[in-house]
């Protein structure tokens, strides 16, 4: 299996009305994506970090494979939240995959 670990600073120049919003689009999109991506295992986005946190919200995703997961990056359904939900909102994007 492969994990595909996602973490996400937003924008500075959004109200933090609009970060709350955001988050919970970005939650929503990638999380609708279970069942819809071959090789998807599980898929999950935290968006309440403790106050010690330094960014704003984190992809926690497993993949039967590696093949699974360069398929994900090129689907339809991703690149379409990827594009219109994740990126207009996106300052940072750290991502740190591994085999588990």
């Amino acid at each position: 299996m492969v994990k595909h670990v996602i973490i996400w600073t937003l924008k500075d120049d959004i109200s933090d009305e609009e970060k709350q919003q955001a988050k919970k689009n970005i939650k929503a999109g990638l999380e609708g994506l279970a069942g819809k991506i071959p090789g998807l295992i599980d898929i999950k986005v935290i968006i309440d970090g403790l106050d010690s946190s330094n960014t704003d919200l984190m992809l926690d995703s497993t993949f039967e494979d590696e093949a699974s997961l360069k398929g994900y990056a090129v689907h339809p359904a991703h690149v379409d939240v990827a594009t219109n939900i994740v990126r207009p909102y996106s300052k940072i994007r750290s991502c740190f995959d591994f085999e588990v």
